[in-house]
Order: structure tokens, then sequence, then C-alpha cells
């Protein structure tokens, strides 16, 4: 398909350049051509990449001036051998198939650019206003056909659609005509009112968008190696906490997967909330190491099945601290440690280890606690079933403005409310831990140490 599209595409321009020949349009000042035609070849040496199938280059300015001050043919001659600079120079099917359909539509494109301007001009009287209109015509002219005919390849070939063409080159070319019609029609007007010898006035300019257009494609590489940059970062970020969260879910069998509920309900309540994705992101990592300091408990503590002792209880009171210790010596977990320190913080002052109060807990720490405590309260024990989700539910509201804020409680109900049963026990698919080996945490979502002790008020020690 694609092969016959570019062979009626050469037939046409083909046909085309003939008729403008019959019509009695001719090359113009040799030594013009000459020079624009060895700008061009420059210009589009240094083109830009938009998309797989597309390229940006000061070469169409080049092309207009052309078309405006000499004539459609001379427009299509600095068009066609301006595109010699991106001849493959293996004998690939494909690339050629493309430089060529690339070439067709150029020499159309200025062509049908070069009659606009001289159908204007002839109608004028070839002042300024005049020939400022004529470079916009052509200008617009260029910029139509180049898209509509640019755009049926990528389309055959499936790279992209019209429309995504149209966002993606489409801007760029008309966005570009209020800048570049007044230059053009200035070089155009010295042209023609004092000296064809003007024409190398054009270098200048054409060098000093050619130099912006190199800067951008510069800035444009460069962002997009720091965005994969960060993509990496962050896929290491979480792979590092899944492997903390797998570490801590093989030592005991009753809290596996249980990071995994706290960091989705996070994220969750963070949506919720109105919180930018950067923060849900956040929510989410923090939700799954927020109990990594329980690797640095005593052996037996967290497996033992009765109630803990006071001194014990103390213990466990530790791993809050002990999960910052671990989580600041890790580039760039500075604010999730802090925030994995104070998710045991209760809003009236009385949570640990810091005894903080309200705001100056951080709210994703806040977050954090509500999470934590629900997902402790619906899983099973070993001395304890599960309570179902509305009598958990209950505690939390009950709780608000002693143990839990109150805005949080709200978000998380809310979404409760209108949650599948398997959401509220935290199972299913999406509660699945996926390690960094790429194996799965099957066990049930289960917290541990929980409620162990009497009068405490929820899950003071998930």
């Amino acid at each position: 398909m694609l092969n016959i599209w570019v062979l009626a595409l050469c037939l046409g321009a083909a046909a085309f350049c003939f008729g403008l020949i019959e019509a009695g349009y001719r090359l113009g000042h040799p030594t013009a051509v000459t020079v624009l035609a060895l700008l061009a070849v420059l210009a589009e040496r240094e083109s830009i990449k938009l998309t797989p199938s597309a390229e940006a280059s000061v070469g169409s300015l080049i092309c207009v001036f052309t078309a405006v001050v000499l004539g459609p043919v001379a427009g299509v001659v600095v068009g066609g051998v301006g595109l010699l600079a991106d001849l493959p120079r293996r004998d690939t099917a494909q690339p050629v198939l493309r430089w060529l359909n690339w070439t067709v539509v150029r020499v159309l494109a200025v062509g049908s650019a070069g009659v606009a301007a001289s159908v204007l001009l002839d109608a004028t009287d070839r002042a300024f206003l005049g020939l400022f209109a004529a470079v916009v015509a052509a200008f617009v002219v260029e910029s139509a056909v180049d898209l509509a005919l640019g755009s049926v390849a990528p389309a055959i070939r499936g790279t992209n659609t019209f429309m995504g063409m149209a966002r993606v080159v489409g801007t760029p070319l008309v966005g570009s005509i209020p800048l570049q019609a007044p230059m053009v029609a200035v070089l155009a007007y010295s042209y023609m009112t004092i000296s064809p010898w003007s024409v190398a006035l054009f270098a200048l300019p054409a060098i000093a968008a050619q130099r912006l257009l190199l800067l951008y494609r510069q800035q444009r590489e460069t962002a997009e190696a720091l965005g994969s940059a960060n993509a990496r970062l962050a896929k290491a970020n979480l792979s590092f906490a899944t492997a903390l969260v797998a570490t801590l879910d093989a030592r005991d069998r009753y809290t596996a997967g249980h990071s995994a509920a706290v960091a989705i309900y996070a994220s969750d309540i963070a949506k919720r909330m109105g919180l930018s994705d950067p923060e849900q992101e956040l929510a989410h990592l923090c939700g799954l190491v927020h109990d990594v300091g329980k690797i640095g408990l005593l052996a037996g503590l967290l497996e033992k099945p009765g109630a803990l002792s006071l001194e014990e209880r103390r213990q466990m009171e530790q791993h809050p601290v002990i999960g910052e210790r671990i989580l600041r010596h890790v580039d760039d977990y500075g604010e999730i440690a802090a925030i994995v320190r104070h998710h045991h913080e209760r809003v009236d002052g009385l949570g640990y280890p810091d005894q903080l109060e309200r705001d100056c807990i951080p709210l994703l720490a806040r977050i954090i606690a509500v999470a934590d405590a629900y997902n402790a309260m619906t899983s099973a024990r070993p001395y304890r079933d599960a309570m179902p989700s509305r009598v958990a539910r209950l505690r939390l509201a009950q709780a608000v403005e002693a143990q839990f804020d109150t805005s949080v409680v709200a978000a998380f109900e809310a979404i409760l409310a209108g949650a599948s049963e398997d959401y509220r026990s935290g199972r299913g698919p999406a509660f699945v831990l996926h390690s960094f080996t790429g194996t799965e945490v099957t066990e049930p979502l289960e917290e541990t140490a929980s409620l162990r002790l009497t009068g405490v008020a929820i899950a003071t020690i998930g």
C-alpha cells in the first residue's frame, strides 16, 4: 500500500512540475538558486526528529523564500536538492522509500506555495504589504500541503494517525508562521527592490535559526535522558522497597501482604484527598516500607502467638525508629524515612516515638496510620478472627481527633463505602505483592502484634 502511495505521489509531482513549466514558470537567477540550495542542504543535515516518521528543520524556511522570490520552479529545485542530505546511504528498500516520500511531498508543498505567492504578487503592485501577504499565503499553503500529504505514509504504516501528526507537526508549523513570515517578507523585499545579491543576507538568519533548532534538539534530548533516568530511579526505588517488604514477609507469614495492602489503601486515600500524583506515588512507597523496622526486632518477637509483655511492647514500639535508621542510609529516602518514623503518632499527642500532635505529624504519616490500622483490624490472627469491615470502620470513626486525623478517616470511609468486599478485605490481584525477583506473595494479607494488649484503642502497634 505504501509503495502504491509513493508511486502515485511521484507521478503527481512529475505532472505538477510539467504543468509549472507549461504555465511559463522558470528557474530564475541560477546563482541565487545555487546558494539557496546549498543552504537547504546544510539545514537538512541538522534536522530534528519529532516522531519516528517526522522531522523538522529550517529547510522549509529557505524553500518558501525561494518560492516567493524566484518562483515555484526554483522552490521545487531547492526543496528537492535540500533533501539530498537525507538520502539513505544503505541500499535498503524502506529507507529509500521513506526518503522518496519526503522529497516528493516537499516538492509538491513548496511548488504549491510558490504558485500561491505568484498569484498574489501578480494581483498586487508588489509593494511590501502585497509581498507580505504573498509570504503568509506561501507559508500557509506549504504547511497545509506538507501536513496533508505527509500524514498519509505514517497512517499507512500505522506509526501515527492524521490527528496525531497534526498535534506533533501541525502545531509547530502553524505556530512558526507569525515568527517566520515577517523575516522572510523583509528579505524578499530586499531581494526584489535592492539587489539579487541580497539573497546572501538570508544566510545569517538561516544559520541563526538552525542554531536555535539545534539547541532545542539538545535540550529535548537532555530532557528525554533525564526523564528516562527518573523512570529508572523510580523503578529502582520500588524494587528496593519491594525487596525490603519481601524480606519482612518471609520472616513472619502472618504479616505477609500487609504492607502491599497498606500501600494501596494509602495511595487511594491520597488520591481521594486531592493530593498530586507524586504525593500519591510517595504514599504508596511509604506504605510498602512503613514496617521495615520490624526486621531489626529481636527474633521471636514478631512470631509470638500470645499477648506482648510491657517490655516486649516497648521493643515493638521501636520499629518506626529502626525503620527510619534503615531508610536514612538510602539516597533520596529522607522524606520517606520521616514518614515511616511518625506513622504511629496520634493526633492527640499520645502516640510514639515522638508524641507529635495534629499538623506536626506529616500528612502522609497520618494517612499511613489509618490504612495500617484498618488492614490490621480486618486481617485474621492466630488468636482472633478478622473484624468485619463495618466494625473496623466504626472503630476508625470512634478514634477521630484522638488517634486519627478526621479528614483522612472521612476520605477512607468514602472510598470503602463504594468499594467491593474484596477491596474492603484486602483481597484480590491488586493486593498481591510483586517482589523484585518477579515472584508473588500469596499469603493472606495480615498484620502482626496488633491488639494484643487490653486497653489499646486501635492497632497501636500495627
